[in-house]
C-alpha cells in the first residue's frame, strides 16, 4: 500500500474523531488533498469501537451541554449528511442519585440543562421506583431523567463517515502508524511512517488513548492519560422491558443498558493506574458484579455472552482538547474527551474543519476547550463522569 508523498491535512487517529474532522474538511473545501492515517488494521479499532455507544445530554457544564445539543443534531440528519444509516435509539437516561450532595449539585445542573433547552425531568426516590420496578432501589433518594438521551451504533458513525470520505476523494489507510514528525523551525512539515513520510502543512492529533506520545513526538506534552474501562453483555433477560432505559448509579460509576435481548453493564475502577492495558480484569469484573447484581437481582440467572475492555482517554478537568497548539504552527488537537467521544464525534469534526479552514471554530465557541487553559486557570471540571 503506497502513499501519497504530499498532502494539505494529515490526521493521525482513524476513530470516529478523525474521520469526522476529515469528512467535514473535504465537504468545507472540496479537492483538498486529506489523509487519514490509522495504525491497527480496520478504522475504529481503538476506543470507539469499544465504547457503550451511549449519548446524553446530561452534563454539568454548559460547554458539554452545546456539545451534545449540536452533535445530537447532526446525528438525527446523519441518513442524509453524510448519506448513511446509522442505528440510534432514544431510549433516555436515567440517574441514579444516592448521596445527599449529589442531590444538591444535580438540582443545579437540572436547572442549567432546562435553560439550554434540554428537557431533563426531576424525579423523586419513589418515581425512580416506579420506573424500575425490576431493581433494588431502597436507597435511591432522588433521579433524573432526559427522553433526548439514548444509545447508538459507534462503527455505524465510522463507517458513515469513512464512506463520505471516499466519495470525497479523502484517502485512507490502516495499518499505518506514525513514527515520527517533521518539524521545520516552529511548525510542522510532515510525518514518517513505516510505509514512507508525508509533507504536509497541516497535522491534526486524533489519536485518543494515544494522543500524549503523537503530542511527544512534535515536542508538546499533553495532558491526556489512557485508563482502562470495561463491560461485559449478558445472555437474554426476558424480564427487561423493551423501553429499559441507560441507567447509572453515580456514586458507583455503574451503568446498565439493554443490548439486544440482554444487559450490557460495566462499572468504572476509580482506582485504576493510568496505562495501556486492554485485557478486561477478571478481578475488577468479580466487584463489579457483585455491585450489579445488588442493584439488579435478575442478572444472577443470567450467563456472560461477551466481555469488552477500552481506554478512556482523560483529561485532569474531563474536557476535551479542540483547537490549534500555540507554538507550533500547523498542529492541531482533538482528543482527550474523557469517555464523551463517540457522542461528541460528529460536532468536533467540523469544529475542527472551521478551526483549520476558517482560522478559528464558529458553530460554537471552543475557548474553554483550548489547550490554553492547562496553562493558566482551567475551567471548571464536568462532575457527570462515568
Amino acid at each position: 500500500m503506497t502513499l501519497p508523498a504530499t498532502a494539505d491535512v494529515v490526521i493521525v487517529g482513524g476513530g470516529v474523531m478523525g474521520l469526522s474532522t476529515a469528512y467535514h474538511l473535504l465537504k468545507k473545501q472540496p479537492g483538498l488533498r486529506v489523509v487519514v492515517l490509522e495504525k491497527g488494521p480496520f478504522f475504529g479499532c481503538g476506543s470507539t469501537s469499544k465504547a457503550a455507544g451511549g449519548f446524553r445530554h446530561q452534563f454539568a457544564t454548559e460547554i458539554h451541554i452545546r456539545l451534545s445539543l449540536l452533535s445530537v443534531a447532526m446525528m438525527e440528519r446523519f441518513a442524509e449528511d453524510p448519506g448513511a444509516p446509522l442505528a440510534m435509539r432514544f431510549c433516555g437516561y436515567l440517574f441514579l442519585l444516592t448521596r445527599e450532595e449529589d442531590v444538591a449539585i444535580f438540582r443545579d445542573q437540572v436547572a442549567l440543562q432546562r435553560r439550554l433547552g434540554v428537557p431533563t425531568e426531576w424525579l423523586d426516590g419513589e418515581e425512580v421506583r416506579r420506573r424500575l420496578p425490576m431493581m433494588r432501589l431502597d436507597d435511591v433518594i432522588a433521579g433524573t431523567f432526559c427522553p433526548r438521551d439514548g444509545l447508538l451504533s459507534p462503527m455505524d458513525l465510522v463507517n458513515g463517515y469513512a464512506a463520505g470520505i471516499r466519495r470525497l476523494g479523502g484517502i485512507l489507510r490502516t495499518d499505518t502508524p506514525v513514527t515520527g514528525v517533521r518539524r521545520q523551525g516552529g511548525r510542522v512539515v510532515g510525518v514518517i511512517t513505516p510505509l514512507g513520510e508525508i509533507a504536509a502543512p497541516v497535522l491534526v492529533n486524533a489519536a485518543g488513548a494515544w494522543a500524549a506520545q503523537i503530542g511527544e513526538m512534535v515536542g508538546i506534552s499533553l495532558p491526556i492519560r489512557p485508563y482502562r474501562r470495561q463491560y461485559l453483555i449478558t445472555t437474554p433477560i426476558p424480564e427487561i422491558p423493551e423501553d429499559f432505559p441507560m441507567v447509572i448509579d453515580f456514586a458507583r460509576s455503574l451503568y446498565f443498558h439493554r443490548e439486544g435481548e440482554g444487559i450490557l453493564t460495566g462499572m468504572s475502577n476509580r482506582d485504576e493506574p493510568p496505562g495501556f492495558r486492554e485485557q478486561p480484569d477478571s478481578e475488577w469484573e468479580l466487584i463489579h458484579m457483585e455491585a450489579a447484581v445488588a442493584r439488579m437481582p435478575l442478572l444472577e440467572r443470567a450467563g456472560v455472552r461477551a466481555r469488552v475492555a477500552g481506554l478512556y482517554e482523560v483529561t485532569p478537568d474531563a474536557h476535551p482538547i479542540l483547537g490549534r497548539i500555540p507554538g507550533v504552527e500547523g498542529f492541531y488537537v482533538v482528543a482527550g474527551f474523557s469517555g464523551h467521544g463517540v457522542m461528541h464525534g460528529p460536532i468536533a469534526g467540523l469544529l475542527m474543519a472551521e478551526e483549520i479552514l476558517d482560522g478559528r471554530a464558529h458553530t460554537l465557541d471552543i475557548a474553554p476547550l483550548r489547550y490554553e487553559r492547562f496553562l493558566t486557570s482551567p475551567p471548571p471540571a464536568e462532575y457527570n463522569v462515568i
